[in-house]
């Protein structure tokens, strides 16, 4: 008999997934196991498929973006307490926030031999989150790239924890 995926436990039930604090955070607005609003992630694929920049750069649409804003979207994030590197990080799950930066997306895609969609945003610093195709999770804000983790439940952890992120740097 095979192990059941989080998905298959009980909606009322601890997952595992995410460190206490962080999963009441996300229940209180209204995540749970098995949260699939596919309608809304197709939506904005759609969004973003359609839209061209003026200097003609177009998003990336793949299916790590996809599962993460069909699972997440829409959830507007609050730090449960105080960082514990650095203050905390509000976040807002919606890729529309990123609309209009797809050079900047292809740009970070291109640097790490990826592609990048848009996952959201920081919500006081208004940093973009993205994610490559791989569910790697990134914040770039006037200070530069940042890794948040290798999946979103570590980027959403890091971020509501004020955990110090790395740093994207040049030199490999």
């Amino acid at each position: 008999m095979s192990e059941p995926s989080h998905h298959d436990r009980p909606a009322d039930g601890p997952t595992h997934r995410f460190p206490e604090a962080i999963e009441q955070t996300l229940r209180a607005v209204g995540w749970q196991p098995g949260r699939w609003n596919i309608k809304q992630a197709e939506f904005w694929a759609d969004t973003l498929r359609g839209h061209t920049s003026p200097a003609g750069h177009r998003h990336a649409v793949f299916p790590a973006a996809v599962e993460a804003w069909a699972e997440f979207g829409s959830l507007r994030l609050t730090p449960p307490g105080p960082g514990r590197h650095l203050a905390p990080s509000g976040v807002h799950l919606d890729p529309l926030h990123g609309l209009h930066l797809a050079r900047t997306l292809a740009d970070l895609g291109r640097a790490l031999g990826t592609e990048t969609a848009p996952l959201g945003e920081e919500i006081h610093t208004r940093a973009l989150l993205a994610i490559d195709t791989e569910g790697r999770v990134y914040s770039l804000d006037h200070t530069g790239d940042w890794y948040l983790g290798p999946d979103i439940d570590q980027a959403l952890t890091t971020l509501l924890t004020g955990t110090r992120p790395q740093r994207l740097t040049t030199d490999g």
